[in-house]
């Protein structure tokens, strides 16, 4: 599993022209699900998301966690974190996760989010989305989970 951080100011998301979600300061989260992935995969990248220091303390340094700043959390699904372009010049999608595989752990991602008293905005499933955010710093951070023995 893979998710794509960003510290952000706002963020907003729109299909079709409409809004469907808006948050405030906090992280976006661009979830990428591969094929291999599974509970172990989601539990990791909550945990990590939610324990990483990318906030600013009194002093400037990046200390704080989303909790301590009261931030709020916006997670879309982005498949596309497992294009690989290694060989010619269109990306390969073979490492990500049949969508109904990928739309089940992604919901379980934002249940656990939740769970932890974060609730996060969304994104539409498997939609073309416009997703319009202020990078705060800029922050971006990559984060992939460990390889299990599958």
């Amino acid at each position: 599993m893979r998710a794509l951080i960003q510290r952000i100011s706002s963020c907003a998301v729109r299909v079709d022209g409409r809004e469907v979600s808006r948050t405030g300061p906090g992280l976006l989260v661009l979830l990428g699900v591969s094929a291999d992935d599974d509970k172990r995969d989601v539990d990791f990248i909550v945990g990590k998301v939610l324990g990483l220091r990318i906030f600013d303390d009194a002093e400037g340094k990046l200390n704080l966690s989303l909790a301590e700043v009261g931030g709020e959390l916006m997670v879309v699904s982005q498949f596309t974190l497992y294009g690989d372009t290694r060989k010619g010049r269109r990306p390969s999608f073979v490492q990500a996760a049949e969508p109904e595989r990928a739309q089940m752990l992604y919901e379980m991602a934002c249940e656990l989010f939740a769970a932890e008293g974060f609730p996060p905005a969304r994104g539409v499933f498997q939609t073309h989305m416009e997703i319009e955010l202020v990078n705060d710093g800029p922050v971006t951070i990559m984060l992939e989970s460990p390889r299990h023995d599958r």
